[in-house]
């Protein structure tokens, strides 16, 4: 990899901040780096291929670069690969108006650390996005059918009783599965769920014709694998949608994760998961 100068390292973490300057919900990484050249003109040495991984050199800089100025809090990453800029982050890019200085105060916040970042952080960074960008295709490639098991499998693990699933024939109506909060239902209160696997967000008008059929008594949860559009998330978090539950593919499989040990192990094949262990990031 050729060496990068603090200047260097500045003006592409600057090209990362205008990249998710205006998306509040964050870019993957992937999604990031494809948009770097289209953002900073990148040098012949940036853009060779490395021979380790055939990706170009600017996308292991752009990583390393990345990783002191998570750690001061500027920028977050989650387990899935998803960026986006803090508060923090916003008020840091208005006190250093030049990109090297930004990278520099970044370095400042972390002078505890050595200037040349572990491998085991990229490491670890990487194999987790790899891993989320599997599991979801794999998410996305199950059937309806199947993940109506896997959801009623998850609800049982949570401690809810399901007493009805649609049958494969009409598995394309509102609601896919009924459970209740109590072993016989008599407290009345009841979970409709409804599954939306054809790869496009739920819409706000998909929201409140699923809320239409609810009655007083009821729940509802959404588990859309292609996720909601914007308008439908902010709708969800006011208080006419609090009696529903909203799912994408990565809060979905959040849960799976978080109940694995609870799920009957025959359930476990529709999404098997292995714990793999890595070298502790800690300092």
């Amino acid at each position: 990899m050729p060496n990068i100068t603090t200047k260097r390292a500045g003006e592409l973490i600057r090209s990362v901040f205008e990249i998710l300057w205006d998306k509040p919900n964050g870019l993957t990484a992937r999604e990031i780096l494809q948009r770097i050249p289209q953002v900073t003109k990148l040098t012949e040495d940036e853009l060779k291929p490395s021979p380790v991984t055939n990706l170009p050199h600017y996308e292991k800089i752009v990583r390393t670069v990345s990783i002191p100025v998570t750690q001061a809090g500027w920028l977050a990453k989650n387990e899935k690969g998803l960026w986006h800029i803090t508060q923090d982050g916003y008020e840091a890019s208005g006190r250093f108006k030049n990109a090297q200085d930004f990278f520099l105060g970044a370095l400042k916040l972390n002078n505890d650390r050595r200037r040349s970042i572990p491998e085991n952080v990229m490491t670890l960074e990487l194999a987790q996005e790899a891993a989320w960008g599997q599991i979801e295709k794999h998410l996305h490639n199950l059937s309806p059918h199947e993940l109506q098991i896997m959801l009623a499998e998850l609800l049982r693990a949570m401690e809810y009783y399901p007493s009805w699933m649609a049958p494969q024939e009409k598995q394309h109506g509102k609601i896919n599965l009924i459970a209740y909060t109590d072993p016989i239902g008599i407290k009345g209160q009841r979970i409709l769920a409804q599954i939306i696997h054809k790869g496009q967000s739920v819409t706000l008008e998909g929201i409140k014709s699923f809320v239409s059929i609810l009655g007083p008594n009821d729940f509802g949860m959404i588990v859309s694998i292609g996720g909601f559009t914007n308008e439908a998330t902010q709708e969800l978090s006011l208080i006419n949608f609090q009696k529903i539950t909203a799912l994408d593919a990565a809060a979905f499989f959040h849960l799976w994760e978080t109940y694995y040990k609870d799920i009957k192990e025959e359930a476990h094949r529709f999404l098997p998961l292995k714990a793999v262990n890595f070298l502790s990031t800690k300092t």
